[in-house]
């Protein structure tokens, strides 16, 4: 699965290890992810992300 990058403060949101505090399970695709989900470090929209690839 892919990594997703936020362009405001460049939290990588890794699938495999999901958003836990926010109720997102580990295994969670970006896409399959809330559109009211929002940054965890920074709070920006879910559409402030970019793909990311190391």
């Amino acid at each position: 699965m892919k990594k997703y990058r936020c362009e405001i403060c460049g939290y990588i949101y890794d699938p495999q290890t999901g958003d836990p505090d926010n109720n997102i399970a580990p295994g969670t695709a970006f896409e399959d992810i809330p559109d009211e989900w929002t940054c965890p470090i920074c709070g920006a929209d879910k559409d402030a992300f970019d793909e990311y690839s190391e």
